[in-house]
């Protein structure tokens, strides 16, 4: 909370001090109104000067059009302050997030993240722009009616006074338990929002499957988990409310009595008990407004204690000196010995959870620049593992990975991810054009993205059903087929001719004869670039210069089809179960 009122803000000091002034200046005029009544009832009028009457009320009029127009003013500057700081805040957030590693997103979680970029952020607007509205006219309304109210009447206004130290109790003690009761309901909104994002993203196997009550079930006690959460935090939050209204009639009744009994002994005067009970309504008002105040103080503070976690995280991606402790580690072979390979594995051992088993272990490979490596295994094997590893969304538990014979720890990240092209298999197609999905924001020229399309053989389809590369898709490539989909994210893939290619089993849906060619192509236009292909089908790694077999996480084959043809058992089974054992 503290950084997101100094660091945010301190820019819209100046422009927020504007507004206080402004706003300060509308309430003073709000607080003369009852004092000019007062006067004229108890003083002008009984002099029946109607000049003075005309005076003090063309006063009272001019008040109240600076009272309405300065507060005008002063909340839309409010508003502009809350959406500009606010606005930095989602940029940062996003930014934050979008550099987050992979190990950093599974502990936050996607929905969790999402959450914080939308809902929390909400909240912090809602805070600073209230902040700026309520949270400065309440106080000079009742620290100002109070000071009138004193100068008025001293004992009616002590009556009032006696209440406060009550008020102030029941706030401070419900807003410490509201705070945490909001954080918790965060909680619940983020488990909600996972599983809403899982029932709309998996639908069409919901329905398949005839699973709706399931889910309906499912979403059902999450639901009543926030809901229950929200009630708890909006009774305790309640109390405020009532209690405000309660005490402060009961010092109504108070000032009401007291004054009948000061007006009856001449100690006081019918315009002052008239202005008093203006005074306080307005007192009244203020202290309702200063309790909802605490209302959106507390989702606030919740909130910016979430968003703060994520901005004030450490880059665990840090760039970092050549690390002399691995040459010492892995003498044999050599530094020097590695720099003709492209790409090179050193007993790389990983874990996504510290301290369990590792989930990858002591792999160990060479590529040099040209060449193909297909990686081939069942599910879990630890096929993409291999590839986020190497584009350093997670960093190796033991071992290092070399590029043309730098640890890419020693590399920056940009410049490190700038060298692959990716295409994952289920990769996301944007609502937009076909050009802007195959440029991603790269700013390739045409020619470059048409080519890409040839070779990843989707020039066919896309000339086929649109003729236009500035045709738009729908969302997710709704409107295209799952073979349809992988060519345009393959030809993301080629279109900046990238150091290394990564096809992370992004042909499955291509028939064979599509996927041959595609193979057909990389071979004979991508001649310098080195090529990762993760499959399922042996055909689409057979040619390759070297494949991996996995399993649980281990190599247990390693070498071009022919040697793991006849050395390895399970690439033999694999490849005679697709292929009929044909080599």
């Amino acid at each position: 909370m503290q950084k997101i009122l100094t660091y945010y803000l301190r820019p819209y000091y100046w422009r927020m001090s504007e507004g206080f002034i402004i706003k300060f200046v509308g309430s003073i005029m709000d607080l003369c109104l009852p004092w000019i009544l007062a006067y004229m009832i108890d003083t002008i009028i009984p002099t029946k000067d109607k000049s003075q009457i005309y005076l003090w009320g063309l006063m009272m009029i001019v008040c109240s059009f600076l009272a309405v127009a300065f507060n005008i003013i002063a909340n839309r500057m409010a508003s502009k302050v809350a959406s500009d700081a606010t606005e930095n805040i989602r940029n940062d957030l996003f930014e934050k997030v979008m550099c987050l590693s992979d190990t950093y997103i599974d502990t936050y979680t996607k929905p969790s993240l999402m959450a914080r970029l939308t809902t929390d952020t909400y909240n912090i607007h809602q805070m600073i722009g209230r902040i700026q509205r309520l949270g400065v006219r309440a106080p000079i309304l009742l620290i100002g009616g109070i000071i009138v109210t004193l100068t008025l009447d001293p004992v009616l206004a002590c009556v009032l006074m006696i209440t406060l130290p009550f008020l102030a109790w029941i706030m401070i003690k419900v807003s410490r338990k509201s705070i945490p009761m909001y954080t918790q309901l965060q909680q619940s909104i983020d488990r909600f929002v996972r599983i809403v994002r899982e029932d709309i993203s998996g639908i069409r196997v919901i329905k398949a499957l005839s699973k709706e009550d399931y889910e309906r079930d499912r979403l059902g006690r999450i639901n009543d988990e926030v809901v229950g959460q929200e009630q708890k935090a909006g009774r305790v939050m309640a109390v405020i409310d009532p209690s405000v209204s309660v005490i402060m009639n009961l010092a109504l009744v108070g000032v009401l009595i007291v004054g009948a009994f000061r007006v009856n002994s001449g100690l006081s005067e019918v315009g002052k008990i008239l202005a008093f009970m203006t005074y306080f309504t307005i007192i009244l008002n203020a202290m309702i407004a200063i309790s909802k105040m605490f209302v959106i103080l507390s989702k606030a503070i919740a909130s910016a204690n979430r968003i703060d976690i994520i901005l004030a995280l450490e880059d665990d991606m840090e760039v970092v000196e050549v690390l002399k402790t691995y040459e010492e580690e892995y003498p044999s072979p050599t530094h020097e010995q590695k720099k003709g390979c492209h790409i090179v594995f050193e007993h790389v051992s990983f874990a996504y959870n510290e301290g369990e088993e590792d989930d990858l272990k002591d792999i160990s490979f060479e590529v040099k620049p040209g060449e193909t490596l297909g990686i081939l295994g069942g599910t879990g094997a630890g096929k993409t593992t291999i590839v986020s590893l190497l584009l350093r969304f997670y960093d190796v538990k033991q071992g290092r990975i070399l590029i043309h014979g730098r640890d890419i720890k020693t590399i920056p990240i940009q410049e490190l991810r700038g060298k692959f092209g990716v295409a994952f298999q289920n990769d996301i197609i944007f609502e937009d054009t076909i050009l802007e999905n195959v440029n991603l924001g790269r700013n390739l020229s045409e020619e470059a993205i048409q080519e890409a399309l040839l070779y990843a053989r989707a020039k066919e389809f896309v000339d086929q059903k649109t003729n236009n590369l500035e045709e738009a898709l729908d969302i997710k490539g709704a409107n295209l087929s799952g073979g349809q989909k992988q060519r345009i994210l393959i030809a993301r893939a080629l279109a900046a001719h990238p150091d290394i290619l990564i096809l992370d089993d992004s042909s499955s849906a291509l028939d064979y004869q599509t996927d041959a060619m595609l193979r057909q192509e990389l071979s004979m236009h991508f001649t310098k670039t080195t090529k990762i292909i993760v499959a399922q089908r042996v055909s689409s790694i057979m040619q390759a210069d070297h494949i991996i077999v996995l399993e649980e996480g281990r190599m247990i084959g390693y070498g071009r089809h022919e040697q793991l043809m006849a050395q390895c058992e399970s690439y033999k089974q694999i490849s005679a179960s697709q292929m009929g054992g044909v080599a």
